[in-house]
């Protein structure tokens, strides 16, 4: 598992203007109705993000990143994964994310994110530059978005699994590495226990050889979930991690 129910992410490393959250619910095109937090900038900066939560499920974490990035001028859209077998309730310490896991199917999802990045297009005459970000499951999550036909600026994945396959997948994260075509930001904890570097490392190999645009940091000494506003001893890590996604996006969101 990746974060506890009382993590919160860090501040951003810059002060951020006003924005608003609200729990919103959308249905994908095979008719599941899946619950999604959109968090919107009161000064918008033009460009979105789709925010993939680690293997719990939406809950208070992610809702609270977005509008860390709608603070930062960036409209934010995180999403559930578990609408078809837990409906909408909350994804709080009772619910077990564990029995809804099996049923966890890559296609599905991708019905699912489908439809989030509809519902993030429909309200503009303008296509506004997109990035995909995940967390642990969402980071693998983020880079097999990243070979599939979406319109995306970029994907950027936190400690994204790189050996297991995903249900209904065509390979691991590792495997699929080359099928990539989005500019890619992975962030890696050097101390975590569950990603081997050697695994990022393989990563990295296989991004180049395939002349995928990527840049692949690995913080030498944090652990996995480092980016947590609780870890203090990890805050010079967390804040370097804001700067290179906002700076990701905002390098990204000029060349789309």
């Amino acid at each position: 598992m990746c974060y506890d129910n009382d993590a919160r992410p860090p501040e951003p490393p810059q002060p951020g203007g006003k924005a608003s959250g609200k729990d919103i619910e959308l249905i994908s095109a095979d008719g599941n109705h899946f619950a999604a937090y959109l968090a919107q900038p009161a000064q918008p900066k033009g460009a979105q993000v789709l925010i993939y939560p680690d293997i719990r499920g939406l809950h208070q974490f992610y809702k609270d990143l977005a509008l860390r990035f709608a603070e930062q001028g960036i409209r934010a859209l995180a999403i559930d994964y578990f609408g078809r077998t837990a409906g909408l309730g909350p994804r709080d310490d009772t619910f077990d994310f564990r029995q809804h896991l099996p049923y966890f199917q890559f296609p599905a999802f991708l019905s699912d994110v489908a439809a989030a990045l509809a519902y993030l297009g429909h309200d503009s005459n303008t296509q506004k530059p997109t990035f995909t970000l995940g967390f642990c499951m969402g980071g693998s999550l983020s880079l097999l978005t990243g070979t599939e036909d979406f319109d995306l600026a970029g994907i950027i994945g936190f400690y994204a699994g790189l050996s297991r396959t995903l249900s209904g997948s065509q390979g691991s994260t590792l495997e699929m590495a080359p099928k990539i075509h989005y500019p890619l930001l992975g962030l890696f904890g050097g101390a975590d226990q569950g990603i081997p570097v050697s695994d990022v490392h393989k990563l990295d190999a296989a991004l180049d050889e395939a002349g995928v645009d990527h840049k692949i940091i690995i913080y030498p000494e944090a652990p996995h979930s480092f980016f947590d506003r609780k870890f203090a001893e990890y805050a010079e890590a967390s804040a370097d991690a804001w700067q290179q996604v906002l700076g990701f996006i905002a390098a990204h969101s000029a060349k789309a």
